[in-house]
């Protein structure tokens, strides 16, 4: 239970900061998976989640009832994977991800870890 506070916790300082235009001041601990997807992102572009760098942000993140207007279309996630970090722009929303977990393009994922593990534990924040 307190876990499960502190995550949902974690979303609403993340939402909260967004709305403020700031980053979330903090890294986030969670989880990251990947996907392969075509055609439209959240944000109204086309993307290629198997060929060029994005992330999904969790539903939960997503303050507007138009995602293409959402603020997140305009930041990126930071993510820190054992020391490595990476910076993708946010195309996408995940609506099958908990407040802690995002879902990266597949060369994202590739650049932290190898795609066969499927889900790997870090650390992100919204920059």
């Amino acid at each position: 239970m307190k876990n499960k506070i502190a995550k949902t916790l974690g979303a609403v300082v993340a939402v909260s900061a967004l709305a403020l235009g700031t980053s979330t001041a903090f890294a986030v601990n969670g989880q990251a998976s990947w996907y392969n997807d075509a055609g439209y992102g959240a944000c109204g572009t086309q993307i290629n989640a198997n060929t060029d760098w994005l992330v999904a942000a969790p539903a939960a993140l997503w303050t507007t009832a138009n995602p293409n207007n959402d603020p997140l279309c305009q930041r990126s996630i930071r993510v820190n994977y054992n020391g490595n970090v990476i910076t993708v722009p946010i195309r996408d929303k995940c609506p099958s991800c908990g407040s802690t977990k995002i879902d990266l393009s597949r060369p994202a994922f590739a650049s932290l870890a190898n795609t066969d593990i499927g889900i790997i534990n870090i650390s992100w924040e919204i920059v």
